[in-house]
């Protein structure tokens, strides 16, 4: 027999392009950029940046830090690479050798960028508006001359309530937005919003939004349905499943004790994998048996490295089967929802962590393709001749079609896409709920 003991991390691709695309058409005619910090969310920035790139034609790409610039500026080597931090001593170097766009968000940055000025490139200006983060304010931006005005490429700032769309303070900020640009850069391309911002209307997208949370399945507008495709699968193996006779108690501080006799199964996750802790005699765990979906409940503390889950009345379950943590019927929004924290959080924490076995999924459509193509061709002739001779004048068109189709194909794909070190070991439950 065989045992699999690692948590894995199935990202699908084609789902986040989807999103991308989705997303770029609710907010056009705006520049769609795509938010890539945090290592894309834990997800992985070269891989993420690549595939926008190449299948979706994103040309503009936001980073926190120069070094997340200097990770994926060869894989779009066409695009914009913008750095929120802005510049500082410790990326100059960087910024000169990928021409990274810093946005400037203080007068000391704004002085720190006149004295290292990056021959042909543009800093982007952000601007305080009502969030309270980073940017200039009135006093500052009374203090720029002229000059200092016409130096950058745009003008950025954020919203503090954007997923709230009756929130009085989205106006607020769009009206102090509206009133700096016209003032100081009334001529200079602006972008306000985030994902959120985005299905707030053509007013708040401005010229630029910059795609994040949503782009990687997260509603991040809650008071509709989700509109983004969910684009991980988080799964782990069952290592052991035992009687727990009634009265014993279950885990780390002993919160909890069987009322009657129950069946539990150890799972192979746990906070170490960027569970969240919170989830301890609340969280949920989902088994596939015979085709069926059923819901167990994490009962004891989630440890480091396993969360038991009570599995009474779950028959035929084995040691080797897989528990659902995150698909597409227990989202993000979900696990967040009963960790008490933020679907950001969550994705961020669980992508970040290297003791996951990552599969990546990529444009099937195109393999399956070529599997058609490869099948055309070897079968095709067989019925050109003998008693199936006649049903070779119908096949034969449809295998120049499917031929063109997949040279077509061809041409766009990259192995790397389609074929990585570690593939879909299990096909992942398409029935999806909106959350």
């Amino acid at each position: 027999m065989s045992i699999f003991t690692r948590p894995v991390l199935q990202i699908n691709l084609n789902n986040l392009v989807a999103n991308y695309k989705k997303l770029r058409e609710i907010a056009a005619p705006a520049i769609a950029a795509a938010v890539v910090k945090d290592n894309a969310y834990g997800l992985g920035a070269e891989m993420v940046a690549e595939a926008l790139y190449n299948k979706a034609d994103c040309r503009n790409f936001f980073v926190a830090h120069a070094v997340e610039g200097e990770r994926i500026a060869s894989l779009v080597p066409e695009a914009k690479i913008f750095v929120l931090q802005g510049i500082g001593d410790d990326s100059l170097e960087l910024f000169e050798k990928y021409k990274l766009i810093p946005v400037i968000a203080s007068p000391e940055m704004l002085q720190f960028w006149k004295e290292h000025e990056i021959k042909g490139v543009k800093p982007v200006i952000q601007v305080e508006t009502g969030l309270n983060r980073l940017g200039f304010r009135l006093e500052d931006l009374e203090k720029l001359n002229a000059e200092d005005l016409k130096m950058f490429s745009f003008v950025l700032s954020h919203l503090a309530c954007g997923d709230e769309k009756d929130h009085f303070m989205n106006q607020h900020q769009l009206d102090n937005f509206n009133f700096i640009r016209q003032q100081y850069f009334p001529k200079l391309p602006a972008t306000l919003s985030a994902s959120d911002g985005a299905f707030l209307g053509a007013d708040f997208c401005c010229d630029m939004v910059r795609l994040g949370a949503a782009m990687y399945g997260i509603n991040t507008a809650p008071y509709r349905l989700n509109q983004m495709q969910n684009i991980i699968t988080e799964k782990a193996p069952i290592l052991q499943i035992a009687n727990l006779p009634k009265g014993d108690f279950v885990g780390y501080s002993a919160t909890y004790r069987a009322a009657t006799n129950r069946k539990i199964a150890i799972v192979s996750i746990g906070y170490g994998d960027g569970l969240p802790r919170s989830l301890s005699n609340v969280g949920k765990v989902f088994f596939n048996v015979c085709g069926k979906w059923n819901e167990a409940r994490i009962i004891g503390r989630v440890s480091m490295d396993n969360v038991i889950c009570d599995v009474t009345g779950i028959d035929n379950l084995q040691v080797g089967d897989w528990g659902y943590l995150v698909f597409n019927e227990y989202t993000l929004d979900d696990i967040a929802r009963d960790a008490g924290t933020i679907s950001y959080e969550v994705l961020s924490r669980l992508g970040k962590n290297p003791r996951f076995v990552r599969e990546i999924c990529f444009y099937w459509f195109i393999c399956c393709v070529w599997f058609l193509w490869i099948f055309a061709w070897t079968f095709g002739p067989a019925y050109s001749s003998g008693a199936a001779g006649k049903l070779y004048p119908v096949w034969q068109p449809q295998r120049k079609a499917i031929a063109s189709l997949a040279a077509t194909a061809y041409e766009n794909l990259s192995w790397q896409d389609t074929i990585p070190a570690e593939s879909w070991t299990e096909k992942p439950p398409h029935n999806a709920r909106p959350s």
